[in-house]
């Protein structure tokens, strides 16, 4: 059974840092790639970032690149999304998906885990 499990999210102040976690299971990183994807209320879901499965290459949005870091950790088969000097913009739900390589739609999804920037 497929499964993504994300962790990390809570609440920070700007300028703040956070680590997200997405624990795979059901599968290995060697054949799915994952992608980071956030909705804020309101507004549409959008792609953040994505490690593909074969070389490791990554993947950002505009708006996050020099803040955010992803990365993964085969052993664990465990993606990391390292945020880094966090904006109030950057509050939403982030979500990881896996996806057959970082051009493809997600085949399976975690249920998200909340994140706000916020004094």
């Amino acid at each position: 059974q497929v499964q993504l499990v994300e962790s990390g999210g809570g609440l920070v102040q700007p300028g703040g840092s956070l680590r997200l976690s997405c624990a795979a299971s059901g599968f290995t990183l060697d054949n799915y790639a994952i992608g980071w994807f956030r909705q804020a209320p309101g507004k549409e879901r959008e792609g953040v970032s994505c490690i593909s499965s074969s070389d490791g290459s990554t993947y950002y949005t505009d708006s996050v690149k020099g803040r955010f870091t992803i990365s993964k950790d085969n052993a664990k088969n465990t993606v990391y999304l390292q945020m880094n000097s966090l904006k109030p913009e950057d509050t939403a739900v982030y979500f990881c998906a896996a996806r057959s390589s970082c051009w493809r739609n997600p085949a399976y999804w975690g249920q998200g885990t909340q994140v706000t920037v916020s004094s």
